[in-house]
């Protein structure tokens, strides 16, 4: 059994993140109630983000026609990646193995996994039960190819959508966990913070989300026909369930119910506030009114940024990072995207790989003591700290684009990616479920 890595400071206690808890004897282990309370609550969060709170927030952002088929798509990617995650992806991703890419198999089907058995925390002797360390984990795996879907809505074969996501859990996602999280992991050794998910997630998701919409292609009758949003009302709804959820994305990261985990806790707050704000003046400065769509937007864009930041900058380097984040993604979701031409049809790259983006090497930053951060490790500078920080966005791009289309063409060929114009202009609910989402 791999035991806890010695860490001299706290800032580099909270560069560990969590894929450093490892399977420890459970003869020596404190496991204490109220931490399983509270990691059994945060898993019980990330799981509200996706279901029902990340598809009403796409859903909303369709077509009346084509809502049910986002509500479909992101339940059963999420249900797919559980049974994935438990069969073959945790090993993978923890396993215990030494590789800097992978963990092994040698925790396939949870072999060696029991009731009693332990995972680390980021105090000496402190530990969780692996099951729900494991459940916790299985969350951010669900959700993270859920987030691709809206790259892809309102156009593609539900056939194409599982097989592809299955794939890229296993060939993009369980690595990427790994090299970022686990203690043997390439990008972890290298002293990455990503606290919560900004490569592992957010990076990563957006990233495979402009690979897709690249070879997609776009919808039907984009620029001619009208394809506003058909509920606003829902989207906003779902933004809310997001950022509730995200208390348990950030600190429940921390893996404890300690001091530590409080200010994961009011970051999420704070940065998501001033990222909403932000988003929505320069949107006004722009076209003249702020929008409802531009405050979700600026909200999800807050919380992304946060997300690799939360456990190591202080709340007003948060204000700073959500200020920031937003007019950079608005630029993309406009005038890059307009200029491009590219159907990321929900903005998954403009926001979570361009916020993701933001957030890491904001990251490296503002984690300085001398801006209200932790500090860094022993013998990091900020130019160190920074340069680490781009090495490892620099990876994930690469790995997550070139992996995401392979497996994009290996669907096409296997599958189709589309449905037929046909079937995409009477709506995807009805061709691909035989059942609307509303009855007039």
């Amino acid at each position: 059994m791999k035991s806890v890595m010695k860490l001299g400071t706290l800032g580099a206690l909270l560069a560990a993140v969590p894929g450093l808890a490892m399977a420890q004897d459970a003869a020596a282990a404190t496991v204490d109630k109220g931490d399983v309370a509270w990691m059994m609550t945060a898993s019980a969060l990330v799981l509200f983000m996706t279901i029902p709170g990340l598809a009403l927030f796409y859903g909303g952002l369709v077509r009346a026609k084509n809502m049910l088929s986002v509500l479909m798509q992101v339940s059963l990617i999420a249900c797919l990646i559980m049974v994935i995650w438990v069969l073959y992806g945790y090993s993978m991703a923890f396993g215990g193995g030494t590789g800097p890419f992978w963990g092994g198999l040698g925790k396939a089907f949870l072999k060696g996994v029991t009731i009693d058995s332990t995972a680390a925390t980021f105090t000496d002797g402190v530990e969780l039960p692996e099951y729900v360390f494991i459940a916790f984990q299985m969350t951010f795996a669900a959700i993270t190819p859920a987030l691709i879907v809206g790259a892809y809505v309102e156009r593609i074969k539900l056939s194409a959508v599982l097989l592809f996501s299955g794939l890229w859990a296993t060939f993009i996602y369980f690595p990427i966990a790994h090299m970022v999280w686990d203690g043997s992991g390439l990008i972890f050794n290298w002293g990455a913070i990503d606290f919560a998910g900004g490569t592992v997630v957010h990076i990563n998701a957006g990233i495979a989300a402009l690979m897709v919409a690249l070879v997609l292609g776009k919808r039907v009758g984009l620029g001619r026909d009208n394809m506003a949003p058909h509920s606003m009302t829902l989207t906003m709804v779902g933004a809310g369930m997001l950022w509730f959820g995200w208390f348990g994305f950030n600190a429940g990261s921390n893996l404890e119910a300690t001091a530590n985990a409080t200010l994961p806790l009011l970051n999420t707050f704070v940065a998501t506030a001033a990222a909403a704000l932000s988003w929505c003046a320069f949107e006004a400065m722009g076209r003249g009114k702020a929008s409802g769509l531009g405050a979700a937007s600026g909200i999800v864009a807050g919380l992304v940024a946060i997300t690799p930041a939360c456990g190591t900058i202080g709340p007003v380097g948060a204000i700073i990072l959500g200020l920031v984040v937003s007019p950079i993604c608005l630029f993309f979701v406009t005038t890059v995207k307009n200029s491009f031409g590219y159907d990321d049809s929900l903005d998954v790259f403009g926001v979570h790989g361009i916020g993701g983006i933001v957030g890491a090497v904001g990251t490296g930053i503002l984690t300085s003591a001398s801006l209200g951060g932790l500090g860094y490790a022993d013998g990091v500078s900020m130019g160190m700290q920074v340069w680490i920080q781009i090495k490892a966005v620099l990876v994930t791009i690469v790995w997550s684009g070139v992996g995401s289309l392979i497996l994009i063409y290996i669907v096409k060929a296997l599958t189709g990616l589309r449905v037929s114009t046909e079937d995409e202009q009477v709506g995807l609910d009805l061709t691909t479920h035989g059942e609307s989402a509303y009855h007039s």
